[in-house]
C-alpha cells in the first residue's frame, strides 16, 4: 500500500512593494523587517530583499504623491500565498503590491541581478571588443582559436 506525505508545493515569487514614503523615513528598518517577518513567519525564505527606488507617483495613490519601491524575491508554500495577500492588505505601511510566480529555471539569474552582481554567460570565441565607460583604451583583444 502507497503512504500518503503531504508534498508542500513551493513556488518562488518575485514580490514588488510600494512603501508609504512618510512610514519609510521615519523607520525604514522596520517598515522592511516588518514585510520580511510577514514572509517568514508563513515559512517563507527570503532570497534577497531590498530597496528598488523612492520616487514621485504617475498618480496619487492613498493621498500620496510619493512612494518607496521595494524588491524580494521568496520561496513560499503556494497554499500560503493567500495569507501573505491578506497579511499585506493590513498592513498600513503598504500602499501597492505584487506577487509574480517566476520559473524556477530564472530564479538564480533574478536573485542576482538583484544582488547586483553581473551574470552573464560569455562565449570567449565570440567576444570581439570590451569598452566600458570613457577611461577604457580601445584596445583589441585577441582570442585563440583551439
Amino acid at each position: 500500500m502507497r503512504s500518503f506525505t503531504a508534498n508542500l508545493a513551493t513556488g518562488n515569487y518575485e514580490c514588488f512593494f510600494l512603501f508609504d514614503s512618510n512610514h519609510y523615513a521615519r523607520d525604514p528598518g522596520g517598515v522592511a523587517a516588518n514585510v520580511q517577518s510577514m514572509i517568514t513567519d508563513l515559512g517563507g525564505e527570503i532570497l534577497v530583499s531590498r530597496l528598488w527606488a523612492e520616487q514621485r507617483l504617475a498618480y496619487p495613490i492613498k493621498g500620496h504623491q510619493k512612494g518607496t519601491y521595494w524588491l524580494t524575491y521568496i520561496k513560499l508554500d503556494t497554499l500560503k500565498l493567500k495569507e501573505l495577500n491578506r497579511a499585506c492588505q493590513l498592513n498600513e505601511s503598504l500602499l501597492r503590491f505584487i506577487f509574480i510566480k517566476v520559473d524556477d529555471r530564472l530564479i538564480d539569474a533574478l536573485v542576482a541581478h538583484a544582488q547586483e552582481k553581473v551574470v552573464i554567460p560569455i562565449d570567449a570565441k565570440k567576444l570581439q571588443a570590451v569598452g566600458v565607460g570613457s577611461d577604457v583604451d580601445d584596445e583589441e583583444i585577441e582570442v585563440e582559436e583551439e
